[in-house]
């Protein structure tokens, strides 16, 4: 056998265990956290038929915990057990078709939990349900880790995505996630950073800053979202014997066009807007097939004047579009202040 069929070979096996690994694992994390569910469903009915003793609920968790632990090892603390009671309060009116056999053996047979038991943990420390809903929906859809996770809320992605968006809209973002249908639903204002590791008061550049990056490419494309891909970087366009460069191009598969970022220093100009609308149409006119929408153009700028973007941009604009970026994971009275800021 030659050493390409034998990599060949390497390359089909080698897929089909990752694969399989991948099911493996998948299924264990389903099956545990449908067992904490269910562990969670008993205890609260145990402590429902002893509610008349003020101490009941704290002794039947500290005797289950000693004996399970006893039996079965670590991991069943007073606290997790008081976490998987807690698990159960809340995803029992949306869980209503698991039930556990007499045997012991657990049925799905139509809802299921398909995160880990650790990315539950995280959600069940959402207070705000729509928002708690969002993120496990974005979760499941996105494939998202547990450390996905976390950078998701850390940034109040759900929050950025409310900005722009009617009390009906946000409603539907919290029971289907994001959904893109049109260009402004892929905007995000502001675009949260922090991966780069600048520090907010530093000095650098517009080429420092979009070589950054595309040195956390992966990770600048789960903060645009979700059907990004990387084209072009200082993209180069002709005309008239004049050249101009575009600083990043992406195309969004979801909503079939182009989308360009121009990243600006400092406040963004009027001028700054003009520029990103002549990209725009040379896209629209030269570049984009007939079967695409039409392009879209994000600037990206430390500071805006809502006013200026308003009165730059006509009445009925679907393609430009000015957020503002943070290095660093914004506080929620800057998150609070910016909302306000919008919405005047």
């Amino acid at each position: 056998m030659t050493n390409l069929a034998s990599d060949n070979l390497f390359i089909k096996i080698a897929a089909l265990l990752r694969d399989a690994r991948s099911k493996v694992v998948s299924t264990i994390n389903q099956t545990i956290t449908l067992t904490y569910f269910e562990i969670g469903r008993i205890i609260l009915e145990e402590e429902q038929e002893g509610k008349e003793r003020a101490d009941y609920g704290k002794q039947l968790l500290k005797n289950l915990s000693e004996k399970l632990t006893s039996d079965f090892g670590k991991g069943f603390s007073v606290e997790n057990l008081d976490r998987m009671r807690y698990f159960y309060k809340i995803y029992a009116k949306r869980i209503s078709s698991t039930v556990l056999t007499k045997s012991g053996e657990i049925q799905e047979e139509a809802n299921s939990f398909k995160l880990s038991w650790s990315h539950y943990l995280k959600l069940m420390r959402i207070e705000d349900e729509n928002e708690r809903q969002f993120y496990e929906i974005e979760s499941i859809k996105n494939n998202w880790s547990l450390r996905e996770l976390q950078r998701q809320f850390d940034s109040a992605l759900y929050t950025r995505l409310s900005l722009r968006r009617d009390k009906n809209a946000v409603l539907e973002l919290s029971m289907k996630g994001q959904i893109l249908e049109k260009p402004k639903d892929a905007i995000k204002d502001p675009y949260i950073l922090e991966f780069l590791g600048i520090p907010e008061k530093s000095e650098y550049s517009e080429s420092d800053l979009e070589q950054e990056l595309i040195n956390k490419l992966e990770h600048f494309l789960l903060e645009l979202g979700t059907g990004f891909t990387f084209v072009a970087r200082q993209n180069r366009i002709t005309f008239d014997e004049k050249h101009f460069r575009i600083d990043l191009v992406f195309y969004n598969r979801i909503l079939r066009c182009f989308i360009l970022i121009d990243l600006k220093i400092g406040e963004l100009k009027h001028q700054d807007i003009g520029q990103m609308q002549m990209y725009v149409n040379y896209y629209d006119r030269e570049i984009r097939l007939e079967d695409e929408n039409k392009t879209i153009g994000i600037i990206l700028c430390q500071d805006k004047s809502e006013a200026v973007v308003k009165y730059t941009l006509p009445e009925n604009n679907e393609q430009i579009f000015a957020s503002k970026y943070f290095t660093v994971l914004p506080t929620k009275e800057m998150l609070k202040k910016l909302i306000e800021d919008t919405n005047r």
